[in-house]
């Protein structure tokens, strides 16, 4: 299933149902067929999606951290396998940060001109 959401202020974003979903069940909205994201409702799911990004982002760091400390006490050098490895070459998701921008985006845009967001399938 693909999501598209819409505001007079911005274009179309399109997304696929999952992440979709995932989305609106960050900011508190139930995923649907159709829905609204009204001006005075979107302070709050800017937040919501802020929050979930400095959230994820925290863990992530926190696993890097925590790798960083077993390959040391492991006994391997600094740096040794994979100094700076990419995320996606280990084969980690994509970040949540990347997913939400475009939203982000839009719902900055929208709020700035008190326009609400819709969404259909």
């Amino acid at each position: 299933m693909i999501y598209e959401f819409q505001s007079r202020a911005t274009g179309t974003i399109v997304m696929t149902g999952k992440i979709a979903e995932r989305m609106l069940g960050i900011i508190g909205k139930p995923a649907g067929p159709q829905g609204i994201i009204t001006v005075a409702q979107l302070p709050a799911a800017l937040e919501r999606l802020r929050a979930a990004i400095a959230d994820e982002r925290r863990a992530r760091e926190e696993a890097r951290q925590a790798q960083r400390e077993a390959t040391r006490t492991a006994g391997h050098p600094p740096g040794s396998g994979g100094h700076d490895e990419d995320d996606t070459a280990r084969g980690d998701a994509i970040p949540l940060e990347r997913r939400a921008l475009p939203l982000v985006e839009m719902f900055e845009r929208s709020l700035a001109a008190k326009r609400d967001i819709t969404w259909g399938v």
